[in-house]
C-alpha cells in the first residue's frame, strides 16, 4: 500500500501477472510449491514442481513494451540473485529434486485485451 492507503498499481499488476503465470503452470501439469517466498536476500516469485523437476520462475509483468519486453528486465545480476535465493529456498525447505530449472515468465497486460503470457523455460 502506498502512503495514502491506496494499493500500489505496480504491485497490483505484478500480483495479477504472478496469478496468471501460476495458473499457466498448473494447466501444464505443475504444482505450485511456493509463491512470493521471501528471505533477507530477496524474493522468489514462484517455485513449482512436476515429475521430479523443481522450477524457480521469475515473473515480469508490464502494461506496455515501452521499456522493452518484460523478460528483458531479468538481467545477469538478477539471475545471479535468483540462483542465490533458490539455494536458500532449497536449504530452508530441505528440498531435493532430480533436476532444477530457472524460468522467466513475461506477462503483458495492456488495456482490455487478454494478457499475453510467454514462459521461457531454462532461461538461464
Amino acid at each position: 500500500m502506498s502512503g495514502q492507503g491506496r494499493p500500489d498499481p505496480r504491485r497490483t499488476l505484478g500480483a495479477r501477472g504472478e496469478a496468471i503465470v501460476a495458473r499457466w503452470y498448473e494447466q501444464h501439469g505443475y504444482k505450485v510449491v511456493a509463491r512470493n517466498w521471501r528471505c533477507r536476500e530477496g524474493e522468489l516469485d514462484l517455485v513449482l514442481t512436476a515429475r521430479g523437476l523443481l522450477v524457480f520462475c521469475e515473473v515480469k509483468t508490464r502494461s506496455s513494451v515501452a521499456f522493452g519486453v518484460p523478460a528483458e528486465a531479468v538481467t545477469p545480476r538478477k539471475q545471479q540473485r535468483i540462483r542465490l535465493l533458490a539455494s536458500r529456498w532449497l536449504a530452508d525447505n530441505n528440498a531435493r529434486a532430480r533436476s532444477l530449472r530457472f524460468d522467466v515468465a513475461s506477462v503483458l497486460i495492456a488495456g482490455e485485451t487478454d494478457p499475453v503470457v510467454e514462459v521461457i523455460e531454462a532461461a538461464f
